[in-house]
């Protein structure tokens, strides 16, 4: 059965029923002598998955599926600097 406190002792003596709420996992609050609420532990959602890395070279060879010969780089290289 879940412990049990007054909403005066949440309000006044919190430390006293978090450690209750630790313990037990659910804490019943009563207010003028009836149970109106109920406390459990918050459980954080689990995390999406983390997606796969990007795989660079993959898309470079979309690109570029055959790499440039030495020649055909120097030549662009050159082509790209102009009159510097």
């Amino acid at each position: 059965m879940a412990a049990s406190a007054t909403v005066r002792d949440l309000r006044n003596r919190f430390p006293r029923v978090r450690k209750l709420l630790e313990s037990e996992g659910e804490v019943l609050l009563t207010e003028r002598g009836k149970t109106r609420y109920r406390l459990s532990l918050y459980i954080p959602p689990q995390s999406a998955k983390e997606p796969p890395p990007k795989d660079y070279m993959a898309r470079m060879k979309r690109y570029q599926p055959r790499p440039m010969s030495r020649a055909a780089a120097k030549a662009l290289d050159e082509d790209n600097r102009g009159d510097r």
